[in-house]
Parts: C-alpha cells; sequence; structure tokens
C-alpha cells in the first residue's frame, strides 16, 4: 500500500537511499543546515539502509588484525542522525518520474513510500567474475562481518595446521591467497599476514617460515593510487617479507579450493580473499535514472542526476565527472565520497531554497596506506613517504576522518592500549555458529535411551 513521505504531510520529503559514506554525511550535513525546518516539520528526512550503522571501510584492514575493535569502526545512525527517520531496509525497486520507492523491511512485507527529493547513495558491492569455484570459496572485503569473518577463519586455519601432522592438510591451511592489488586488498592480505606471524610465536608445530600469503593482480603494478615507484616499492616490501606477489596473473579456478593462476600456477588454499573491484549496488539498476555503461548513475558536476530533476547521487554507485581532469571521474574512494556529501547536501540545501548550485571541485591530496603494523606508504601532495612515518600519516589521517568524536576517541584508546598490551589472537569462530553446541546437546538428549539387559 502507498503511503506518502514521512513526517509531517505536504513537506517535502527527502529520501536517502544508503547509510554509508555519502548517506549519512549528507544526512548529517542536512540536520545541521535544515535544523528549523526539521524541527518545524517543514521537511522530513528518511535514511534507508540494510544496517543500523555506517562503517568507516578504511579501518576493516585493521579491525580484521585486531588493531582496532570493530565496534569503533562503525558509527550508529540513530544516534548520529537523531532528526532523521532511519528504517533498517533495503530498497528493492524506484521509480524517481513517480517519486516512490519499494522498501523491503528486514521483516514483514514490502512497502511502498513516496518522497519529493532522491539522494542515490546506494554505494557499492563486490564486483566478482564467473571464475568456477568463487562463489562457494571466496570471501569478500567490505563490510564488518566480512572482515571479522575473516580475521576468525584465518586464526581457525592456524590452529587446524598445529592441530594435525597431515602436511597436505597443513599446507592448504597455511596458504592464504588475496586476490586484487589496490587498496582493500594490500592493506587486508600486510595486516593478516603480520597478525599471523604473531599468532604462529605461540604455536609449536608452526613457524612463520610455514605461512604462504599470495597476492594475485591482473594489472602491472599495485596499489595504483600511491603511484607507480610507490607502487612498485611496496611489492618489493611484501616479496621481502615472503610474500608471493603475481603481477600480471588471472585467478582462472578455486575449484575445490586449488588454486589455479594464469601464470600456470596451481596449489590448494585454505583462504581465498577477494577484493578485485566494485561495482553499484543491484538498486540502481532497479530504478529508472539513466545509468553509463558500467551501471553507475549518471551524475553532474552539481551532483545531480543527469537529465533528472530532485534527484541527487554522489559516492561509489555514481559517475561524477572529475573537473581537474579532463574526461576523467572522480575515483570510488573515502576521499571523494566524504567532499561530495557535503556539496551534495549544500545543493539540496539550495534546490529547496532556489538558490543556484555550485559544481564539485577537489583535487586529490593524495594516498595512504597501512602494511602492517609500524609499516606503511604514502604519496600526499607530491611528497612520497615509506615505512613508519608513513604508518603514523596513515592512522593520523584516518582517525580524523573517523566519524563522531565517540569513535575517534575509541579507536585512539585503543592504539594506546595496543603499545602496552600485545594483541589478542584467539578465533572466536563459534560465534558465526552460536547455537551448533546446543543443537548437538539437544539432539542427544532428545535421543531415546535403550533399555537396559
Amino acid at each position: 500500500m502507498a503511503r506518502t513521505a514521512e513526517g509531517t504531510s505536504g513537506a517535502p520529503h527527502i529520501l536517502i537511499v544508503g547509510g554509508g559514506y555519502v548517506g549519512m554525511y549528507t544526512a548529517l550535513r542536512l540536520q545541521k543546515k535544515l535544523r528549523r525546518e526539521l524541527k518545524r516539520g517543514d521537511v522530513s528526512i528518511t535514511v534507508v539502509d540494510p544496517n543500523s550503522y555506517m562503517t568507516y571501510q578504511p579501518f576493516l584492514p585493521e579491525a580484521a588484525a585486531g588493531n582496532v575493535s570493530p565496534r569503533h569502526v562503525v558509527a550508529p545512525l540513530r544516534r548520529v542522525l537523531p532528526r532523521c527517520v532511519v528504517r533498517n531496509a533495503r530498497v528493492t525497486e524506484l521509480n524517481h518520474a513517480e517519486r516512490w520507492a519499494i522498501v523491503q523491511p528486514l521483516a514483514g512485507p514490502p512497502e511502498r513510500i513516496s518522497y519529493d527529493y532522491l539522494v542515490m547513495a546506494a554505494g557499492s558491492v563486490s564486483r566478482t567474475l564467473p571464475i568456477p569455484g568463487l562463489a562457494e570459496n571466496g570471501i569478500g572485503f567490505k563490510t564488518i562481518g566480512e572482515a571479522i569473518h575473516l580475521r576468525n577463519h584465518v586464526l581457525a586455519q592456524l590452529e587446524i595446521a598445529e592441530s594435525t601432522d597431515d602436511e597436505e592438510i597443513r599446507r592448504k591451511a597455511l596458504t592464504f591467497v588475496f586476490v586484487g592489488g589496490g587498496f582493500a586488498g594490500v592493506e587486508a592480505l600486510a595486516e593478516l599476514e603480520d597478525m599471523a606471524r604473531g599468532a604462529v610465536q605461540y604455536m609449536r608445530k608452526v613457524t612463520p617460515q610455514d605461512l604462504r600469503f599470495v597476492l594475485v593482480e591482473a594489472a602491472d603494478r599495485i596499489l595504483p593510487e600511491v603511484g607507480p615507484d610507490m607502487g612498485r616499492w611496496t611489492a618489493e616490501q611484501l616479496r621481502g617479507r615472503g610474500i608471493d606477489v603475481k603481477l600480471k596473473t588471472f585467478l582462472q579456478s578455486a575449484v575445490g579450493g586449488v588454486i589455479e593462476c594464469s601464470d600456470g600456477s596451481s596449489f590448494p588454499a585454505g583462504t581465498l580473499v577477494w577484493t578485485a573491484g566494485v561495482k553499484a549496488a543491484p538498486v540502481v539498476r532497479n530504478s529508472d535514472l539513466p545509468l553509463n555503461e558500467r551501471g553507475q548513475v549518471k551524475a553532474t558536476e552539481y551532483l545531480t542526476v543527469e537529465g533528472v530533476v530532485r534527484a541527487f547521487t554522489a559516492g561509489d554507485n555514481a559517475a561524477v565527472p572529475d573537473l581537474t581532469q579532463d574526461g576523467m571521474f572522480c575515483a570510488p574512494n573515502a576521499q571523494h565520497a566524504v567532499r561530495q556529501s557535503k556539496v551534495l547536501a549544500d545543493n539540496l540545501v539550495r534546490a529547496l531554497r532556489g538558490k543556484s548550485l555550485k559544481p564539485y571541485v577537489h583535487n586529490s591530496v593524495g594516498s595512504v596506506a597501512g602494511l602492517g603494523l609500524h609499516k606503511g606508504v604514502a604519496n600526499t601532495y607530491g611528497i612520497k613517504v615509506k615505512g613508519f612515518p608513513a604508518w603514523v600519516m596513515h592512522r593520523t589521517y584516518h582517525v580524523s576522518r573517523v566519524p563522531t568524536f565517540n569513535r575517534k576517541v575509541r579507536v585512539l584508546a585503543d592504539w594506546t592500549l595496543a603499545l602496552f598490551f600485545k594483541r589478542e589472537t584467539v578465533s572466536l569462530g563459534s560465534i558465526e555458529q552460536p547455537r551448533a553446541e546446543f543443537e548437538l546437546a539437544a539432539t542427544a538428549d532428545a535421543k531415546p535411551k535403550e533399555n537396559a539387559a
């Protein structure tokens, strides 16, 4: 059943699809800019996202490695956005011409809601390829759930290797493959390799030399964001740590946990992490918004949807022109997303008040990446930094960008405690199947007891 905008009847209703970088930061700025209107009920804002929190993705590698508590890399939407209606649901269909969206709640039937202004900020999902065995064996790395799962999985593989004398089982368990040489892949691999080396110090059968980490990248270099020189330096550093960096190589198969690459190599691996790119969230394809050949929403330099009125977009699901480079589009990274959200929110307020819009222009300040504890690489304002100074820059930059003062303090507290105490390397894999032990006990008790002879 259709229903009108959430909030005061007749008041302009802003629907924000997605509670990630763009969605949350846009809503946060709108709260500030439209404080009086929201208080009087002259405007209403609804944020729709399947999760009740926004994830600061640059901290996923550190959360997976145990350097930061997973709870401290997420910001609860309802606490951050008290003046907005936050709905934990998924937008499955959208008709902007008629200004309605179909929303599927976590429980119950789908609902149809109406709106006046749209912010398409659904973000992206992992872009996979039809590689045999990938769906059955691969692990993504875009959500906090995947980061926690990967941490537990890697530590569980070490425990498997420690508890068996079967060489084939050990070799497979101690082989970890990461596909994708961008920020996500390189940082996740480096942090988890660092964690694994620390964990095996307490084991009797497994040594650091037994660990095999492999990075598979289709291009001729890794970390293109930091430039070719720093990318080559990073590859050399990883190889110096015993990591097998395969460039110009494709994953061809992962059937049965056996990794087959285009360079002819074939080996069993207990862990396969896929970080080879992203694509726009499915909801954009289930809408009447104009898309480009990559499935992204066509955006203007004003962060409006091309050829459409009262519709705005930014972030990973949008093709935003980069006015600093002719014919180019903004990279799908956190740096652009946070800055785009401010311009988007300001332009939406200008549209509500009948004022002219301003274009989004941003010269990138560069990039920083962490490569494990006390190791990093950075290229900011043309200045190239390596090792410990780059690691400090990486942490300083991201703690300044993580949303809310509360989260900044908690992350700093995690890092401060890590200076005095070693990180915990315990696998809590049972949390993914918390009822397994109870079901086993209940099943055993339910079996009829045999009568004594």
